[in-house]
């Protein structure tokens, strides 16, 4: 990836972990994961104050590009028509499970594509909006086995909520009240969610935990109620689709992760698009 070597060089020659807590905009998602005081984690922290970002504060992971339809990278690598969405699709968001009388569409997503002007890199965001009451709290983008990936994301809309962690994992981790915001390694598995699914109680440490995978990067946020309307979720990668442009299936991944009263685990899967030849596991099962 342009410019890869050369960040993580300088994040070496300062430690990594203080390069990517004190960083703006894409960050690196190593495949050895982000030391803390008691263990290594594959995520690394975001706003967790739940404060929007802006140019000057809380802007950890934050880009901010003018609109929804404008590349979030550095304008002297998405120039001209780059800086515009090589690719596009808007679909519905559909949920189907034990929990459902039935097809039951909550709302759309958009996702999208931008292509660097010598063609080395592309970013590929997604976007969701919701139409009726449901609560999404995890957003999977999978793809990226063996790739070197950053990830960001924008509070566009201005009412959108930031983005708390993003990792380089499969697993979405429960996030209450009181909960660890970077889970652990050590987890041994890798479900789509892990946490308590039930209310009340409390989670296990392992419960609490998460394993890297390279081939999933997980966003953690909070779409729901009044604010329907994600933020925009990027990642970054040297890699991108040969045209046309086609989703893969099951390349996104939709997670509610049983936050309060009258909730339960439910993951959505939906095509995406993915690197050539993605291979876009573990398998989907209903409903999580």
């Amino acid at each position: 990836m342009k410019n890869y070597k050369l960040k993580l060089a300088i994040a070496s020659a300062f430690g990594l972990n203080s390069y990517i807590a004190s960083a703006t905009g894409f960050v690196a998602l190593p495949n050895t994961g982000f030391t803390v005081s008691d263990g290594i984690s594959a995520y690394t922290l975001c706003s967790t104050n739940n404060v929007n970002p802006t140019q000057s504060a809380n802007n950890t992971c934050a880009v901010f590009p003018s609109s929804e339809f404008r590349s979030p990278g550095d304008p002297a690598e998405y120039t001209g028509v780059r800086q515009f969405p090589v690719a596009n699709k808007t679909r519905p968001v559909v949920v189907d499970n034990t929990y459902t009388t039935g097809p039951t569409t909550i709302g759309n997503y958009v996702d999208y594509v931008w292509r660097s002007d010598d063609d080395s890199e592309c970013i590929y965001g997604v976007k969701v909006v919701l139409n009726s009451y449901y609560q999404i709290n995890d957003i999977a983008r999978g793809g990226w086995s063996g790739l070197g990936v950053f990830a960001a994301y924008s509070t566009v809309p201005v009412t959108a909520h930031p983005v708390s962690r993003i990792g380089l994992t499969y697993t979405s981790v429960q996030r209450r009240y009181g909960y660890i915001e970077q889970p652990l390694t050590g987890l041994g598995s890798s479900p789509s969610i892990n946490g308590l699914n039930a209310y009340p109680g409390t989670a296990s440490s392992i419960q609490q935990k998460a394993d890297i995978d390279d081939n999933w990067v997980n966003f953690t946020s909070y779409i729901s109620g009044s604010t329907s309307n994600s933020g925009m979720f990027y990642v970054k990668s040297d890699v991108c689709p040969a045209m046309p442009y086609t989703q893969a299936d099951n390349a996104i991944r939709l997670r509610r992760t049983f936050q309060g009263p009258g909730e339960y685990f439910t993951e959505i899967s939906l095509p995406g698009f993915a690197p050539n030849d993605a291979v876009l596991t573990p398998i989907h099962t209903e409903p999580y």
